[in-house]
This record gives structure tokens, C-alpha cells and sequence, in this order.
């Protein structure tokens, strides 16, 4: 399924905004950084660029996802940013729907996917769960309800590692893969939305410069 075009004269969204930190909601089918070809140039990042000069990524959402994007207005606020990702001092959770009946809603028990995930080299940028060579990869994941006449489940998402697609690779693997899916879903999964049912809908995280606990959310509009 073709990802529809974001228009491009759409202004950035911002959640947040000071004198360190951006916290952005970025649509479904914008990337969030160049990609090759001139086709590819318009991003999130460079629409952020053009409201705030020298404003510097610091992670990614898939171009197929919404949600929040935390981005840095300086040097040293995006290199204290990037530690705390890789100490795993942000926290972020996601909104899917997702294929079939997953897991009991009504006990709110947070459960845990854990398989690793390796590149797909033969299909790049596909991702595979691969035993031998796999990177350890895990999320959290919690059922919040049930369609029983679409058969689908409404699911909470948090990943404890940061794999490449991990939220829908780890979903495909275990049988429930998220509406809308042009790479990991079936044709008829795939056909059942008209755009990837993923959406990064909190942030958690210390200020960079101050030490302030933040939270973020934005609501998925699905």
C-alpha cells in the first residue's frame, strides 16, 4: 500500500518548545530525516529547521508512524539527549491496533515480546527475527481492548531496546501484526487501514539542562 503524501506546506506541530528542547508531533508519511533523492528532501527535520534554526535531530520515528519526536536546539543539548537514550533514561509508548484477539484486556498486566532482531540483507531495510544473529530486542506491551466484530486489538506499546522497526517486526512475529503494515503485515492486514495504526503517543524524559521531569502525550487520531 502507497503511503499517501503529507502536504507540504503544512506547518510543524510543536507539543513543546524552550529554549533547549522541541518536542514535535510528526504525521504519518513524513520522514523524519532526508531521505536520497530529491523526491525525499522534505522531512521533519527540515520543516523544523525553517521555524528553528540549528534545530538537531535526535531520533526517528519510521516515515509510516505518527507521533511525538523529540528534537534538540543545540549541540550540547542533543549530546545529553543521545546518552539518555542510550542509558535508557527517555521513555516512550506507542498506540497500535493490531490484527486478532491479543492477550486479556481487563487485567491491564503489562507483558513482554523478547526476540532478536536482525537485518534482513537480502530485503533491506526489512528486518527479520533471526536466533544466531539477532540483536537482543525487547517491548512491553499491554491489551486495552478488544473489537470483537473486527477482530482486531487496541494494544499500549513501550520498547526497552531501540531495533529498527522493532514495534512491528516483534507484532508480525508473534501473530499480530499492526493494521496497515506495508512491509511486515499480510495483503489482507495491510488492506484493513489506510495507513500504518501506529503512533508514538508519550515521552518521558529529564530536561537536559534542567533536570525537570517531563511527560508528553499526544493522542493517536485512530
Amino acid at each position: 500500500m502507497a503511503m499517501a503524501p503529507v502536504d507540504g506546506a503544512l506547518p510543524v506541530q510543536a507539543v513543546h518548545e524552550d529554549a533547549d528542547i522541541l518536542v514535535l508531533h510528526k504525521p504519518a508519511g513524513l520522514l523524519c530525516v532526508p531521505g536520497r533523492g530529491p523526491d525525499k528532501q522534505d522531512c521533519l527535520s527540515a520543516r523544523a529547521q525553517q521555524r528553528w534554526p540549528g534545530a538537531l535531530i535526535v531520533h526517528r520515528l519510521d516515515q509510516a508512524t505518527s507521533g511525538l519526536v523529540l528534537m534538540a536546539r543545540h549541540l550540547d543539548a542533543q549530546r545529553r539527549l543521545g546518552l539518555a537514550f542510550e542509558q535508557r533514561q527517555v521513555h516512550k509508548r506507542y498506540v497500535a491496533v493490531v490484527q486478532g484477539h491479543m492477550g486479556p484486556p481487563d487485567d491491564h498486566a503489562w507483558r513482554e515480546i523478547d526476540l532478536p532482531i536482525a537485518a534482513d540483507w537480502e530485503r533491506r531495510p526489512l528486518r527479520v527475527i533471526d536466533a544466531a544473529l539477532g540483536k537482543p530486542s525487547l517491548t512491553r506491551w499491554r491489551a486495552e481492548s478488544h473489537d470483537e466484530s473486527a477482530s482486531t486489538t487496541r494494544v499500549l506499546l513501550e520498547p526497552v531496546t531501540g531495533r529498527t522497526h522493532q514495534l512491528r517486526v516483534h507484532l508480525a512475529a508473534v501473530g499480530h501484526a499492526i493494521l496497515g503494515d506495508a512491509l511486515y503485515a499480510d495483503a489482507a492486514t495491510q488492506a484493513r487501514a489506510p495507513r500504518l495504526l501506529l503512533h508514538a503517543s508519550a515521552l518521558a524524559l529529564a530536561h537536559p539542562a534542567t533536570g525537570e521531569a517531563l511527560n508528553f502525550h499526544r493522542a493517536p487520531d485512530f
